[in-house]
């Protein structure tokens, strides 16, 4: 008998022992496939509606992962992706020792931070303070008002700050001027353009996140309310040791989604925003893609850059859902 048939007939008695040891695993695992699939044909409605929810995802962010190998090769649009000359981390070399690498995160993480200490409170502090209200058609008014912002797209937002904060013509530099103050050129002093983007981001998105917490606060039972005014407790103790812990695991998760995607500054209010006067707090690695990609048609390059932005935004969201989950149990897995 040659050795490779021993081996084969030693290994078909080891399946026949685990058969044997566990008899109904065999039996079991039809079973469990019959049960998947007629869930599934049960369902089929609600797997219908998930469909275009995941071709979108398939589509538009997965396939185009693809792609991501320009950022190793010096990509030549002729000759295609394969067909380019693989480079590995050149790329990535040459952006880590540029000039302008150290301004751009600088700047990215800046614009970034500020606007999560600052925009990311509001909208909490807004529904703990609607929540309250008990004029109905005043909370209303208020909840219109601060919506309506929301819906205005970039270009036209970004349009109004322009006008808004012209030296000469602008309502609030004529404000500023009333006050006996001299005119401000906010769109034109780099010092300037963190605060003007971050507040009217704030603007535009503070009444929309409210929506969130809202929902959260509509969960909370009244009993506990109503057990805590019989005890004496005054309306602030009962926002803080009722309200505030109901929406805490909503905080954390939005928390961690913020966090997640600090690098991932968008670009469009920006580019409207920014001028060669401003440009050395406006410039961002969003703008610098933007420049080096679509402009410059440095693909390859632009590609390097983009990817590693999108490495650190991941590695930021793994590493605060970690914290999260130790901390509170709170997180997005």
């Amino acid at each position: 008998m040659s050795s490779s048939t021993a081996t084969s007939r030693l290994q078909q008695e080891e399946e026949l022992n685990k058969v044997s040891m566990n008899p109904h695993k065999v039996k079991r695992e039809k079973p469990q496939r019959l049960k998947r699939s007629k869930k599934i044909l049960q369902n089929w409605q609600l797997y219908l509606f998930v469909l275009p929810a995941f071709l979108y995802f398939l589509i538009f962010h997965y396939i185009p992962m693809y792609g991501v190998q320009i950022a190793f090769k010096n990509f030549i649009p002729t000759l295609g992706i394969w067909g380019s000359e693989w480079v590995g981390f050149e790329h990535f070399i040459r952006f880590f020792q540029s000039y302008y690498f150290w301004d751009l995160i600088k700047n990215t993480l800046g614009i970034s931070i500020y606007e999560l200490i600052v925009g990311f409170p509001l909208p909490i502090i807004l529904a703990l303070a609607l929540n309250e209200a008990k004029d109905s058609v005043f909370k209303r008014t208020v909840q219109t008002v601060t919506y309506a912002p929301h819906f205005i797209s970039v270009v036209v937002m970004s349009g109004m700050i322009i006008a808004f904060l012209a030296p000469t013509t602008g309502i609030i530099n004529h404000a500023i001027q009333l006050l006996g103050f001299e005119p401000i050129s906010f769109l034109s002093e780099p010092a300037w353009f963190k605060t003007v983007y971050v507040l009217s981001g704030v603007w535009q998105s503070t009444g929309w996140g409210t929506i969130i917490y809202l929902a959260a606060l509509a969960g909370v039972d009244p009993q506990h309310h109503e057990a805590a005014i019989v005890d004496g407790a005054s309306r602030l103790q009962r926002i803080w040791y009722i309200n505030i812990p109901a929406i805490v695991p909503t905080m954390i998760i939005l928390l961690i989604m913020n966090v997640g995607s600090i690098m991932a500054l968008g670009f469009e209010k920006i580019l409207l925003l920014q001028n060669p006067l401003n440009l050395e707090s406006s410039n961002v690695i969003a703008t610098f893609v933007y420049q080096a990609g679509l402009l410059d048609a440095q693909y390859s390059f632009a590609s390097a850059v983009g990817l590693f932005n999108a490495i650190i935004n991941a590695i930021l969201l793994i590493t605060v859902n970690k914290i999260a989950k130790k901390t509170s149990e709170t997180s997005l897995w």
